[in-house]
């Protein structure tokens, strides 16, 4: 073997050391991706769209959540905040961004607020899911934990069925947690009275998954803050639905899981 291809072979390896050496693998790590999935159909009006914008971006700019990140193992995560709708729509409004301090997460904070509202027919909760599936792959760095984070106002009501689609996803060590937004009575068809139990059956699921339902436009970022904190610290797995003497019995599938192709939109 001649000089040259010995000289070729030890930067090779020395390259290859280096990569995989516990100070290389620390600058790739994070404590968690995190996809904020957020729902923009039709059925929730301007006001709401906006409280709840407007609530992503408060909770990346309290101090609470900049607390959280800086106490996690690693110290920083990333996140993504993706709008949906129906089967065919979900758009990145801010990509994938590495949040390790104050500064960062203002920043991803203001890039919420650069970009207008959809509003847009249909309601796919799998759709939203597979699209967070998708993302996830596609972060470049080493999570401890992955979380796709559904917020909406309904079930499931076009695309694939949901159960198939949280199954998929939990099939891949990936957890899904829930943000049922529930500030209107029902009021038609393709409304829906339990909409938390909905989530808690056939939405959210994995290690640690949990939801926090919405009731009161003034809860709106307080509840959002919550979750965020929550789904960055890794906080012990308690009940946020208060128990009922008898749970209504929730069918995945009549329910909108991809059955049906119905909305209120």
């Amino acid at each position: 073997m001649n000089r040259r291809l010995l000289g070729m072979l030890a930067s090779f390896l020395a390259a290859s050391m280096l990569l995989n050496a516990p100070g290389a693998r620390a600058e790739t790590e994070v404590d968690v991706a995190l996809v904020l999935a957020v729902d923009v159909s039709r059925s929730m009006d301007p006001e709401e769209q906006e409280l709840q914008r407007q609530g992503f971006m408060d909770a990346f700019r309290s101090p609470q959540v900049h607390d959280a990140i800086r106490n996690g193992m690693v110290g920083k995560i990333i996140v993504t905040y993706v709008e949906w709708s129906g089967v065919d729509y979900q758009q990145v409004i801010v990509p994938w961004s590495i949040i390790d301090g104050p500064e960062s997460a203002m920043k991803f904070a203001d890039g919420l607020g650069h970009t207008p509202i959809g509003r847009l027919r249909r309601t796919s909760i799998s759709g939203a899911i597979d699209f967070g599936v998708k993302l996830l792959d596609q972060t470049g760095v080493e999570p401890i934990r992955r979380v796709i984070d559904i917020s909406g106002d309904g079930p499931n009501s076009s695309g694939r069925s949901v159960t198939a689609a949280r199954d998929e996803a939990l099939a891949k060590g990936i957890t899904i947690n829930g943000l049922p937004i529930m500030l209107k009575r029902p009021s038609g068809f393709g409304d829906m009275e339990h909409l938390d139990l909905y989530y808690k059956n056939c939405v959210i699921g994995g290690e640690g998954a949990f939801l926090v339902p919405v009731r009161e436009r003034q809860h709106f970022a307080d509840a959002i803050r919550t979750k965020i904190i929550r789904e960055i610290a890794v906080l012990p797995a308690t009940p946020l639905i208060q128990k009922v003497q008898a749970e209504p019995a929730i069918n995945c599938q009549e329910a909108g899981g991809g059955m049906y192709r119905w909305d209120r939109n």
